[in-house]
């Protein structure tokens, strides 16, 4: 049943997309995101009653000519703006909700972003996760949630909005249209993190293989539901060196990483590799490029001159000890060189950093990107 957060996207978006009716194969690929708030681009900006918002400063402070907070967890742009100009766009494409009251009549429709802050594979992730970021590391039950507010648009929420867009685009330019349009189209994923957060933070009894094992079976459900509603190019974005995070830091006595959330992140990523080769053998016409975000973050930490990074512990923007005790507000620390941190607050990097991960993404060899990189992967 659809709620009200997956509505049609109503007469905007049927004028917008007007001009690929007669195309059968677009000039640019679209690219449609989902996520988390590595690649939310405003989504929650839209949530009322959300605590996973960045729509106030410092965010945005290096953001291109406003230099105005998005909804963007940076200091400027973030990794689906990057991406995107990697393919020849500006930025990333809108947000789904700021779709059905902004209207794009005069814009070629080019795809959409459903990524949502503090989403996960999970549908209970994001309500224990925001409490538990924002307040501290009190014992959460994993399976608590908070009733009477919508704190994140959850993956599950994100396909069927996705579904939504699906059945517009077929009304208008008809199956066989859609079906070539969505063909070519690239869907980035960005998820898995506060999955992670949410089981290690809670002290959860379920076994640590349990755990991993039930969202490796959330992936797999979300990808099947994907690729049937049209989806065959996917590029994956798995989970960084989480416990490295500044928030994760303070934790520690020694200020190091917390190894053992950095080793459900390896696990999670082994898991993720097998699932996709196996997928993509399964069901025909499905490609992929999977991102190991774990190395090409835990590479910029161990040597973090070559890329022009001096500070890979603290965040620029926070308070605390290492900045990572509250997030980043108007009232926080705010460091000057940004360029040079490899985060941005607590748990996000900075803008250079989603810089140079859409670098490695979309160009990078089989160390960091396998079987083939993002951009192979828009011409398979």
């Amino acid at each position: 049943m659809e709620n009200k957060w997956v509505l049609p996207l109503a007469l905007s978006l049927f004028i917008t997309v007007l001009s690929l009716a007669a195309a059968a194969k677009p000039v640019l690929p679209p690219i449609f995101i989902l996520g988390d708030s590595t690649a939310d681009v405003g989504t929650n900006n839209f949530l009322p009653g959300s605590m996973a918002r960045a729509d106030f400063p410092h965010n945005g402070i290096d953001f291109p000519r406003t230099s105005k907070p998005t909804g963007r967890f940076s200091n400027g742009l973030n990794s689906a703006d990057f991406l995107a100009r990697h393919f020849g766009y500006k930025r990333s494409p809108s947000p789904f909700l700021s779709l059905k009251t902004t209207s794009l009549q005069k814009k070629k429709f080019n795809g959409i972003n459903f990524a949502s802050g503090g989403s996960g594979l999970l549908d209970i992730t994001g309500q224990t996760m925001l409490t538990l970021m924002k307040f501290g590391t009190g014992n959460i039950p994993f399976g608590a949630s908070f009733k009477n507010q919508k704190n994140v648009l959850s993956l599950t929420e994100q396909i069927q909005q996705f579904s939504s867009v699906k059945n517009n685009l077929t009304a208008l330019m008809g199956a066989v249209a859609t079906e070539k349009f969505l063909k070519e189209s690239l869907i980035f994923i960005s998820i898995g993190s506060n999955d992670l957060f949410g089981y290690y933070h809670s002290k959860s009894s379920i076994p640590k293989e349990k755990f991993l094992s039930s969202l490796e079976v959330a992936y797999e459900n979300h990808l099947k539901t994907l690729y049937n509603l049209g989806a065959r190019k996917f590029g994956i974005i798995s989970v960084a060196p989480i416990g490295c995070c500044p928030s994760q830091r303070i934790f520690n006595a020694t200020g190091g990483c917390l190894e053992e959330l950095n080793d459900n992140a390896i696990a999670f990523h082994s898991r993720l590799d097998a699932l996709l080769c196996k997928l993509s053998s399964e069901y025909k016409g499905m490609k992929y490029s999977l991102g190991n975000s774990y190395e090409m973050t835990i590479n910029v930490i161990q040597n973090p001159l070559p890329f022009n990074f001096t500070q890979v512990e603290a965040a620029c923007c926070g308070t605390g000890k290492l900045n990572a005790e509250n997030f980043c507000k108007p009232d926080a620390n705010l460091c000057s060189n940004r360029d040079q941190y490899l985060f941005w607050d607590r748990f996000h990097p900075t803008q250079a950093a989603y810089k140079l991960a859409a670098v490695t993404l979309y160009g990078g060899g089989p160390q960091f990107v396998t079987p083939i990189n993002f951009a192979q992967l828009a011409e398979a």
